[in-house]
């Protein structure tokens, strides 16, 4: 209700200085009400955003006032001074219109419900409910990234557990190499001391060996990166759950279970370092996705490797194997026929010792006894007949110049056939030596390939990995 000024009367009884300081009195309390009343419509105007912050609208009112001073006029102090207390009386605060000068009422805001507290704490629960909704849904995410993080460290901790073993078997097979290359210069002979195709194939070996070993150490190295970064990933998302569950403790679990999942795959694309997903949540998914696609294309690399490796691996294997194996058939033949010449040899040896057994005979029968006393008359150049008939000149008999010529001829074939033995008996000789040279080849090459097979134990290679190598290669061994 709006205090209106009251008419003073005309004639005045009392003093003018109580009449004056009555009329200031007025106008003070006047100017009071009226910025009273001006408080009154910017505190019901607060009053109204913060009804609209917390969730609730007011009912809308024009809080309009008049801002034109009101005239009191004078009046006795018996007569009228009732209605003049009735009319500057308190306004009703009832949140109803308040009546203006004359006829006209403006209706003014009402005042705040008496639920505003309640209404404020509702708005605020609601708002901090899905707050924490939005993140459980980021912590979700996290700890679902940090799983598959996990489970790819798993399967990266299995790539790297198979190429330490592979790793091993190409240790071995490189102590093999080496064990084989000095088995090799074990063997007597000096002939067989010289470089052949089997230490050809041997050096291949060793060269292929170590690049392969240089190769899955490479590799090795980086699959240790990578799981570093794996686990650092790992940490990372953890970490920053963590951080986003510090505010979960109050969730209320029946509200939260029945809209989780609906937005439990919900992909957040804004940031905001307020919000609940905070950059730094982006940066950590986004760095973790990344390291996720990289150990993938690690592990399909290593794979290849692996198959790449395990083929060549065996293929030099075998071609030192076989090299070695036809190394040993060779040796096996020209044994076999270092056995028969040498045979041949000694057979022609004996025959040859039998023929100057017989010249020997003839040289000594055609010499003579060895004491004069044992020739027979009939044999003596001196006898009789001899002597009569070398009276006449011109008459010389050829025995004596055959039997020398004859012995001459026989001791030339003697001293030749006695040669062919010594040099048969040292063909003999040398062919003996030889073959006992191939034989210990062969015996060495034998054992060295009886060591590689032993050495190389196949289960140092996973069996995956060895079906997968042998499926690669058939395709090409059917074409050969």
């Amino acid at each position: 209700m709006q205090v209106q000024s009251v008419p003073l009367g005309s004639v005045t009884i009392g003093p003018e200085s109580w009449r004056d300081g009555t009329v200031r009195s007025i106008r003070r309390v006047e100017r009071l009400v009226r910025q009273t009343r001006a408080g009154r419509s910017g505190s019901c105007s607060r009053h109204r955003s913060c009804s609209a912050a917390a969730g609730f609208t007011p009912k809308r009112t024009d809080d309009t006032a008049e801002t034109s001073e009101d005239k009191i006029t004078e009046e006795g102090p018996c007569g009228g001074s009732r209605d003049w207390k009735n009319k500057m009386s308190r306004p009703r605060t009832t949140g109803a219109t308040l009546p203006l000068r004359g006829t006209q009422r403006t209706p003014v805001a009402p005042f705040p419900p008496s639920s505003l507290r309640e209404q404020c704490a509702e708005a605020s629960v609601a708002v901090a409910g899905e707050y924490m909704r939005r993140v459980r849904e980021v912590e979700g995410q996290l700890r679902r990234q940090a799983g598959r993080v996990t489970q790819e460290g798993i399967k990266l901790e299995r790539e790297k557990g198979h190429l330490e073993r592979m790793l091993r078997s190409l240790r071995a097979d490189l102590t093999v190499n080496r064990r084989s290359s000095e088995g090799r210069t074990g063997r007597i002979s000096t002939a067989e001391m010289e470089r052949d195709g089997a230490d050809y194939l041997l050096a291949c070996e060793r060269r292929e060996l170590a690049e392969l070993k240089q190769d899955l150490e490479g590799a090795l190295r980086n699959t240790l990166t990578q799981l570093q970064a794996l686990g650092q990933s790992s940490r990372q998302l953890l970490n920053c759950a963590s951080e986003r569950a510090r505010v979960l403790e109050l969730l209320p679990h029946s509200g939260s279970a029945g809209g989780h999942g609906t937005a439990a795959h919900q992909t957040f694309t804004k940031t905001d370092p307020v919000s609940p997903f905070t950059p730094e949540c982006k940066q950590v998914l986004d760095w973790s996705t990344l390291t996720v696609n990289r150990s993938q294309q690690l592990r399909g690399n290593i794979r290849q490797m692996l198959s790449s490796a395990i083929t060549r691996q065996k293929d030099a294997h075998r071609a030192v194997n076989d090299g070695l194996v036809k190394k040993i058939a060779e040796t096996t033949s020209l044994q076999q026929n270092l056995t028969l010449t040498s045979a041949a040899t000694r057979q022609a040896a004996f025959r040859k010792q039998r023929e100057i057994n017989c010249i020997r005979h003839s040289h000594d029968r055609a010499q003579g006894p060895e004491y004069s006393g044992d020739i027979l008359s009939r044999e003596k150049l001196n006898r009789p007949l001899v002597q009569v008939y070398h009276r006449h000149p011109g008459t010389q008999l050829p025995e004596a110049a055959q039997l020398i010529q004859g012995s001459a001829v026989l001791r030339r074939c003697l001293m030749s056939s006695e040669g062919e033995l010594l040099r048969l008996q040292r063909a003999c000789l040398h062919l003996l030596d030889n073959l006992h040279g191939k034989r210990n080849a062969a015996q060495v090459d034998a054992a060295v390939v009886r060591m590689r097979r032993q050495q190389v134990d196949q289960r140092a290679v996973p069996a995956l990995l060895q079906q997968g190598a042998c499926r690669s290669q058939l395709p090409l061994s059917r074409v050969q």
